[in-house]
């Protein structure tokens, strides 16, 4: 059954965008940590995106994706009143979330959309939250108003220095947990390489480190394989196993080379339908 678009909102114009669903059958299950697979057209791919919200009593969830393939730009196209053809879930594994003290969420780009929902799961758990998240500059910063409205702490780092702190998140998280040893876990949401280094940073002080992962997944049950990742020389599949994992076992490196396995393709696809979107 089609899913309907209740709101749309562009966060940064041309490149990432919020929808706002009715699906008040994955409204009631979904937890933080949980995702859903969207099929655009009946032929297309599946693809995932991690929840960044629900609302289980007016049954919607909150996504935010990347415009970046095909299935994105289709995605795109709908407004507020369409309907998304496919949208299953909530699949995955929730984050294990209880009462303990001190957790830092870092977030950057559209990571930082699935890292509120966690964080704010921390929240309402009863555990004092730390928000941490980055960007190139200020126009690219997500969630800054939604996650201040919560966590105890929001501290932001920028790039090119144009809001907060200038330079990495990881430089605010080397500094805080230099300063805090409460931190009782440190969970990290966005681009691959943002992960690796958030666990290089937290190994040395021994903080129990958790990533979520975003792997190429076709069907987000199982079945295919397309979505395993090594961890602690494990093979693990992130739809089922995951998408959280312990990031000091995970190995990034494979996961950046998976990534990239079909570039190619999925560039020729995205030309292919610009060109036939702009008529040439």
């Amino acid at each position: 059954m089609p899913t309907p678009i209740l709101h749309k909102e562009s966060l940064i114009p041309g490149k990432t965008s919020k929808l706002v669903l009715h699906a008040p059958h994955i409204a009631q299950k979904a937890r933080p940590g949980h995702f859903v697979m969207l099929r655009m057209t009946p032929t297309g791919e599946r693809i995932p995106l991690t929840i960044a919200d629900t609302d289980a009593a007016n049954g919607t969830i909150t996504i935010v994706y990347l415009v970046l393939g095909k299935s994105t730009a289709l995605l795109e196209e709908l407004r507020q009143g369409d309907a998304i053809p496919d949208v299953c879930g909530p699949l995955g594994r929730p984050t294990h979330i209880e009462k303990k003290g001190t957790v830092i969420c870092v977030g950057g780009g559209t990571g930082i959309a699935a890292m509120h929902h966690i964080a704010k799961g921390h929240s309402r758990a009863g555990n004092r939250v730390v928000g941490i998240i980055g960007a190139r500059s200020k126009d690219l910063l997500l969630f800054e108003k939604e996650l201040s409205s919560f966590a105890d702490e929001l501290l932001i780092s920028t790039d090119d220095g144009s809001y907060g702190h200038k330079g990495l998140v990881t430089d605010l998280l080397r500094d805080r947990l230099e300063k805090d040893k409460t931190v009782f876990e440190v969970v990290a949401v966005g681009p691959v390489p943002m992960m690796a280094a958030v666990a290089d940073t937290t190994r040395p002080f021994g903080v129990r480190t958790t990533v979520s992962l975003n792997p190429i997944m076709v069907d987000g049950i199982g079945m295919c394989g397309a979505c395993r990742v090594s961890v602690g020389g494990k093979t693990k599949f992130a739809c089922v196993d995951g998408p959280e994992f312990d990031g000091h076992e995970v190995d990034f490196p494979e996961l950046r080379r998976r990534l990239s396995a079909y570039r190619d393709q999925e560039r020729i696809s995205f030309d292919s339908y610009s060109r036939c979107a702009h008529g040439n």
